[in-house]
């Protein structure tokens, strides 16, 4: 009896218990048959069923007034009514789903995306406040990991992956420039070679991060030594060593405007700058949206473009890189 009682969640069937909850309310086989829609043989198979994987324990009995569960059923009737309630919640939480009255979104956002994204992200939830949404801000490796394992349904980056399928959309362009403090000794200069500018204390993100690797694949690509580096882990920390004269980085232009605009920090007049690449919005191709999600992209794609910063970079100059659309 011990084998069969250790079996009983997966030899019972949703059917073998509703059964026993129409036998209860009806007080008959035969009118529980008819609550069913099944015959009577049919509906005492299924209590007969049950009864065996419950090692022959009897679920109902025979009384003068009709059929009624016995101690075992009961039990049996209570875990039937948290079956169907759990059931019910089910389904009204894919009603919500289907009908975008509710409903979860993950969304990756990359770092330098976070002075215009919870702008996007916050209309969105002003269309559908019933949504639940969980925001992770990364770098372009930790965005990458989080589409390849399926953790995000969708995630704002500049650079998409190539090692594996997705769809992506561009939201709009994205300018990357070399910042420097107003007071530096290039700030007034107009058209620097990259050679002089390759001398300079570069300010660099952490490795996995795709301003980084554009700034060193720059200086590559021209056969640049670059001068003394200096690793800073975020954006901020970044913007304020360069305000204190640590020395220059290259940034997404996005990233400094309220900064350039106070004169904080100066755009400094490097040639072939500023790089134009875009800004965009990637899913995995092979993970099919949830109704809420799929507003989200669609969201994204149709108004992203507004809620980048204004920057002076209106469009690049006349032999100033355009970056391929990765």
């Amino acid at each position: 009896m011990k084998e069969n009682l250790v079996n009983f969640p997966r030899r019972t069937s949703l059917r073998q218990l509703r059964a026993l909850g129409a036998v209860t309310s009806a007080r008959s086989i035969s009118a529980a048959a008819q609550l069913l829609s099944l015959t009577p043989p049919a509906v005492a198979q299924q209590l007969q069923l049950l009864e065996d994987t419950l090692g022959g324990v009897p679920v109902y009995e025979r009384t003068a007034t009709g059929l009624r569960p016995t101690e075992a059923g009961r039990e049996v009737l209570t875990a039937l009514e948290r079956i169907e309630a759990a059931l019910t919640d089910c389904a009204a939480a894919i009603d919500a789903l289907r009908s975008m009255g509710g409903g979860r979104v993950s969304v990756g956002v990359i770092s330098t995306a976070q002075y215009f994204a919870p702008f996007a992200l916050a209309a969105f939830q002003r269309l559908h406040p019933m949504v639940e949404m969980r925001m992770q801000v990364g770098n372009r490796s930790e965005m990458i990991a989080g589409l390849e394992k399926f953790n995000l349904d969708v995630a704002l980056m500049g650079y998409p992956p190539e090692h594996f399928p997705v769809e992506r959309a561009i939201i709009g362009d994205h300018p990357h420039v070399i910042i420097a403090a107003p007071d530096h000794w290039l700030a007034n200069r107009r058209a620097i070679p990259l050679t002089e500018i390759a001398r300079e204390t570069f300010l660099l993100r952490e490795t996995g991060s795709g301003t980084r690797a554009l700034m060193i694949g720059l200086l590559s690509a021209a056969n640049l030594p670059s001068g003394p580096r200096m690793e800073i882990g975020s954006n901020e920390t970044i913007k304020h060593a360069v305000m204190a004269g640590m020395g220059v980085a290259m940034v997404s232009a996005h990233i400094v405007a309220a900064e350039v605009a106070d004169g904080r920090l100066v755009i400094l007049d490097v040639e072939g700058l500023p790089i134009i690449r875009q800004w965009f919005v990637v899913r995995r191709t092979e993970r099919r949206l949830l109704p809420a999600a799929q507003a989200l992209w669609e969201h994204l794609q149709r108004t992203g473009a507004q809620f980048l910063p204004k920057t002076p970079l209106t469009k690049p100059a006349p032999g100033r890189r355009i970056a391929k659309a990765g």
